[in-house]
């Protein structure tokens, strides 16, 4: 089982996008996926139409007060299970920060599962921000995946968060830690950018990069307000078949790895 860091602390990448279609292509692959929403604001949770969940998040986790198995919910997909999002990982953001062990403590509360849980896949949403919450998921995960939008300024914002994750495998916190994957979003194949945008981070992190690209469709951006995964949404279209080739990839990757 491998627990994958979704994460980018810039805003607007796509990464919860991702995070909720590539756990939901995987689990209609029969993988069996368990996705932890750790944005206080739950935008994973509500794009999974499961908003109605509030008390059930890692937060009593994190400070010692439930164990995670316990907040562990069914969505109404086959093979994908959450933990969801809500306002009080906010809180998480102070309380846990006083404790000795404030950068383990989501390692500390997912072993047990790591351990027994029946997964093939962890897969953490975090906030877009380096604080407490991401910090706890890079030092919980085995790896990190890294979405990034086809704009400008992405290698920036990537090599702030490979920095980042350097820091936490150097200074022994995480020493297996690495960004394994990085997934181009928001492509569109019209413009000159995206594709200069797309060559420039595989010439910085060559294999790394998916070879799988998601495009910019309005589909994509539609879906979470109806509370569906694009699979569900518009099953045939653009987005759908790009999550579901960026899951099959996925997948080839880790039987290599």
């Amino acid at each position: 089982m491998k627990i994958i860091a979704i994460a980018n602390q810039k805003g607007g990448v796509g990464k919860t996008t991702t995070a909720v279609n590539l756990a939901a292509c995987l689990a209609a692959k029969r993988k069996q996926v368990l996705l932890i929403d750790l944005d206080p604001q739950a935008n994973a949770t509500s794009a999974l139409g499961m908003s109605e969940t509030e008390g059930k998040s890692m937060y009593e986790p994190l400070i010692g007060e439930a164990a995670a198995a316990d907040h562990i919910v069914a969505t109404r997909f086959e093979n994908l299970w959450m933990i969801p999002g809500d306002i009080n990982l906010a809180g998480a953001e102070i309380e846990v920060a006083r404790q000795e062990d404030h950068i383990t403590r989501l390692r500390t509360a997912l072993e047990p599962l790591r351990t027994h849980a029946p997964l093939d896949y962890i897969f953490l949403d975090c906030p877009p921000s380096l604080g407490i919450l991401m910090t706890n998921a890079l030092a919980a995960a085995d790896e990190i995946l890294v979405p990034i939008q086809c704009e400008y300024f992405a290698l920036e914002g990537l090599s702030k968060i490979d920095h980042v994750i350097h820091q936490i495998a150097d200074a022994g916190i995480n020493p297996g830690l690495a960004l394994t994957g990085i997934v181009m979003t928001m492509f569109d194949a019209r413009t000159n950018l995206s594709a200069q945008v797309v060559e420039e981070v595989r010439k910085h992190f060559g294999e790394r990069v998916y070879k799988t690209m998601i495009p910019r469709t309005v589909r994509l951006g539609e879906a979470p307000s109806f509370g569906k995964p694009i699979l569900e949404y518009e099953p045939v279209g653009a987005g759908a078949i790009a999550y579901s080739t960026l899951a099959k990839e996925f997948i080839a990757r880790h039987k290599e790895a």
